[in-house]
């Protein structure tokens, strides 16, 4: 049950933190992508974690409640950055500056953060279906790398399509791609962390 605890807190968080870092666009080793970018990859391994340990119903469950949860932080974050500030604390500008919300791109990474994870979980599903213990490592690989792709298409083209030229918004999905890739066979062993759920 612990395991379990760290398992979905961790992941949470982790789709939290992700939806905060992508407000802002950085450029490293000359590829443009959101600094959202920098953590959610590992959000694909530590769902493959919780559906391997707690079930498929579980992993669904977790990917919805995460969904919500980043939805209310940013309604959240709009609405305590439209409150009067107390003057007598000085500027609090910064606040509301940095983390009111941009709808769009909020909007844009809830919706692929949903269907890339519920797509990953039955990609995952069938494949532990077919293939029984074997081969655990293949389920992160196949699973991953047919929801990466999807997520980082949809987030990028919802978020950043017409909002900045056509290059860009490329460059982005390039650079997330191989990032998220590469942190997929990082994390690849780490299925075998967990026992199989066996009911």
């Amino acid at each position: 049950m612990n395991r379990a605890v760290i398992l979905i807190g961790s992941y949470i968080a982790v789709q939290m933190l992700s939806d905060i870092g992508s407000l802002k666009i950085v450029l490293i080793a000359g590829f443009s992508m959101d600094a959202g970018t920098l953590v959610y990859p590992m959000t694909f391994t530590l769902r493959d974690l919780v559906h391997k340990s707690l079930g498929i119903s579980a992993a669904r469950a977790m990917i919805l409640l995460a969904a919500v949860i980043n939805l209310v932080m940013a309604a959240f974050f709009g609405v305590v950055g439209q409150l009067p500030p107390d003057p007598s604390v000085g500027d609090q500008s910064a606040f509301a500056a940095l983390l009111a919300p941009v709808w769009r791109i909020v909007l844009a990474s809830i919706a692929a953060e949903v269907v890339s994870e519920l797509l990953d979980t039955q990609v995952y599903h069938r494949w532990k279906e077919r293939m029984g213990h074997r081969a655990q490592w293949a389920r992160v690989a196949v699973s991953n790398g047919i929801s990466v792709p999807v997520d980082t298409l949809l987030f990028a083209f919802l978020a950043f399509g017409g909002v900045y030229e056509l290059t860009v918004v490329w460059a982005i999905v390039t650079s997330n791609i191989i990032l998220k890739l590469l942190v997929t066979a990082a994390s690849v062993p780490l299925i075998y962390a967990v026992p199989e759920r066996t009911s």
